[in-house]
């Protein structure tokens, strides 16, 4: 069973930059695919962005495309997301997700593991 613990949300202003982590433990960090999730209220959970297992291959949703980076630290189990020139638009609950096999994926259905989440509140 693995276990996904999110970290480094708060508020920040529009326009500025936030780093997330997700922490796992309980496997081996290195046989999973990871991904970034994020539900508004009222609106439907949402693909971020996503990592390879091994880190080669990465995706990210068009709205965010070219305002975040995804990596991740086998060494550290851990998983980031670093977003920069945050909208209001971006408020959110953010979510980690781990999965089996390899490539990235955006569909929460293939995800087997979640955090519980963090909440992103950016103000304009």
């Amino acid at each position: 069973q693995v276990q996904l613990v999110e970290s480094g949300g708060g508020l920040v202003q529009a326009g500025g930059s936030l780093s997330l982590a997700c922490t796992a433990s309980g496997g081996t960090f290195s046989n999973y695919g990871l991904g970034w999730f994020r539900q508004a209220p009222g609106k439907e959970r949402e693909f971020v962005a996503a990592i390879s297992r091994t880190g080669g291959s990465t995706a990210a949703a068009d709205y965010v495309r070219g305002r975040l980076t995804i990596s991740k630290e086998n060494a550290k189990s851990t998983v980031y997301l670093r977003m920069n020139s945050l909208k209001p638009e971006d408020t959110a609950v953010y979510y980690c997700a781990a999965r089996n096999g390899p490539g990235s994926s955006s569909r929460g259905s293939d995800y087997v593991y979640w955090g519980q989440g963090t909440q992103v509140t950016v103000s304009s």
